[in-house]
């Protein structure tokens, strides 16, 4: 009898059980679904394309975006890039420093001589006498130029742990960029079951492993004095420096796991778009070569009888710097972004969006806006011209984002860029490869998919000065 009973409680119990998760699931369905409504009912008030009854206008956009919060979580971390409310402005707040321009100036050293590398690279392409893909040498430059500003240390120092990490990293950014475009690789456990997410783990265990016995053995060396006083009579602090040594008002120092999400996300953020925005530069210059002639000009006259670049030859390259920003408005290195509203915001046409809504900023669009800049298909650096800029809203050029979520190492990649484009003009002239025209593809940042074909001509040395 005591089993029969027991059955019938436990039937019972199961039936009990499955009516409650079925209620759950229900009222969880109604609320999603008021929900919607109410983002509809938003929505309607704005223009564009019809709504789907159960999609809205989820079919019409990248479905990609509210994936990639986990993607970047399960490489770089809780870093800046990822972080909301205030943790993220307690990092913000710490990491400031580390990008103020006493930091920077011993950079432009760093960033030339990476820059050297490729050069002679490409001269040795050049001789070929036929058109090349620049994109793939400068993204192993610009990484190169990280890992000597992160960790002190460049290619040409690498030992094998560090060469791993290099190597992981560049694995990293092409397996992220694939499981994106992918759709079947956006659940995890289907894509840690593929070649491809095997090798993602693989490549994500090497870079935290290195980064976190990089930031241990520092620590530790920070403890003995005569290495401490060694770490801070060198030519430049590097990024890791920087970091161990902020503190909030309270003392309150990076945990390591914090110290590791910056540190990646330095690496992530710095490395493919420093890379795609040297790239389309070159290939500006390339399209306009009275723009490139007159840029050559402008460094040559700078530089004088000197053959470096010093931290104040970028103040003064102002035609090479609008050159730059025009290539930005046509070619933003990150053609869009995304945020999701922590409150109601309400427009002055009495419009609104309510808090939850995920919003795409497509810079793309906004940079080709015929309201916003007339021609907008035509490359004019003068609209950068001191009296353009005054009088267009700061807001209609944001290659870097805006507000106070904009990107905290914009110096750090305008100077980037200033020099290893200014360095390229001195050695070669570019020239595109008409049969080759690069194809447009917004990603994560903007590529190319066929990539960025150029001809190269070595510069005589008497036409370098």
């Amino acid at each position: 009898m005591v089993p029969v009973l027991l059955s019938l409680s436990l039937s019972h119990l199961s039936l009990w059980a499955f009516g409650l998760v079925s209620v759950l699931v229900f009222l969880k369905l109604i609320r999603l679904l008021l929900r919607r409504q109410m983002l509809a009912r938003a929505m309607d008030r704005f223009s564009g394309p019809p709504t789907h009854w159960l999609f809205g206008h989820a079919l019409e956009v990248n479905p990609k975006a509210p994936d990639l919060y986990d993607f970047f979580l399960q490489w770089i971390g809780k870093g800046l890039l990822v972080l909301q409310g205030p943790k993220w402005f307690q990092h913000r707040k710490l990491l400031t420093p580390g990008f103020h321009y006493d930091v920077l100036k011993p950079y432009v050293a760093v960033f030339a001589e990476s820059a050297h590398v490729m050069l002679d690279k490409w001269e040795k392409k050049a001789r070929e006498q036929k058109s090349f893909d620049i994109f793939c040498d400068v993204g192993h430059m610009a990484l190169d130029s990280l890992m000597k500003c992160t960790f002190g240390k460049g290619t040409s120092g690498l030992n094998d742990r560090d060469s791993n990490y290099y190597l992981a990293v560049s694995e990293l950014t092409l397996l992220m960029q694939q499981r994106i475009d992918s759709f079947q690789y956006h659940n995890d456990f289907i894509y840690f079951l593929t070649p491809h997410g095997r090798r993602f783990l693989r490549a994500c265990q090497v870079a935290h492993d290195h980064t976190d016995q990089v930031i241990r053995e520092r620590k530790a060396a920070l403890q003995n004095k005569k290495e401490r006083e060694k770490i801070q009579s060198k030519r430049h602090l590097d990024f890791l420096d920087i970091l161990l040594g902020v503190r909030d008002e309270e003392g309150i120092k990076l945990s390591d796991e914090d110290l590791r999400a910056e540190v990646n996300t330095f690496m992530f953020a710095g490395h493919d778009t420093t890379t795609s925005a040297i790239s389309w530069v070159l290939y500006c210059m390339s399209l306009y070569p009275e723009h490139q002639r007159r840029c050559r000009e402008e460094i040559q006259e700078i530089l004088g009888d000197r053959d470096s670049l010093k931290w104040d030859d970028l103040a003064e390259m102002t035609y090479l710097t609008m050159c730059i920003k025009e290539s930005f408005r046509l070619y933003p290195p990150v053609p869009q972004v995304y945020r999701q509203l922590s409150k109601p915001v309400d427009f002055v046409d009495g419009r609104s969006l309510p808090a939850g809504s995920l919003i795409s900023l497509h810079i793309y669009a906004l940079h080709r806006n015929n309201t916003v800049w007339p021609d907008p298909e035509v490359f004019d650096p003068l609209r950068f011209s001191p009296e353009n800029v005054a009088g267009r809203h700061s807001f209609a050029f944001i290659p870097f984002s805006a507000g106070p979520r904009n990107c905290i190492g914009q110096q750090f990649a305008m100077n980037e860029v200033k020099v290893v484009i200014a360095l390229c003009l001195l050695r070669f002239e570019f020239a595109p490869d008409p049969s080759r025209l690069p194809i447009q593809m917004p990603q994560l940042v903007l590529r190319s998919k066929n990539g960025i074909h150029l001809h190269l001509k070595p510069l005589s040395p008497g036409s370098e000065k």
